[in-house]
């Protein structure tokens, strides 16, 4: 079973990167079309060059230390969630 490991782990690897190139929005996509991207991940995804090159350089990540407006809130943590749920901050 353990030697089935790596194998397993490659192929994660290339199925999360297709499936977030997929997902990424055109106007996210760095250096290349995506089009591109999907073909470069599919072609060189056997030996990591094409899921690894997306991961670094493909999309444009977001700094999460500082979260930016469009971050997702807990429903609990968030203001509005709460005022539609009748309750506010002050209820708890």
């Amino acid at each position: 079973m353990l030697r089935y490991l790596p194998f397993l782990l490659v192929l994660a690897l290339w199925i999360y990167a297709f499936v977030d190139c997929l997902n990424t929005p055109e106007e996210e996509v760095r250096h290349l079309p995506k089009v591109v991207w999907v073909v470069v991940i599919l072609l060189f995804g056997e030996v990591l060059v094409g899921p690894v090159a997306w991961l670094i350089t493909g999309r444009a990540r977001q700094a999460r230390p500082g979260g930016s407006a469009a971050a997702w809130v807990a429903p609990d943590d968030n203001p509005e969630f709460l005022k539609s749920l009748g309750k506010d901050d002050r209820d708890t």
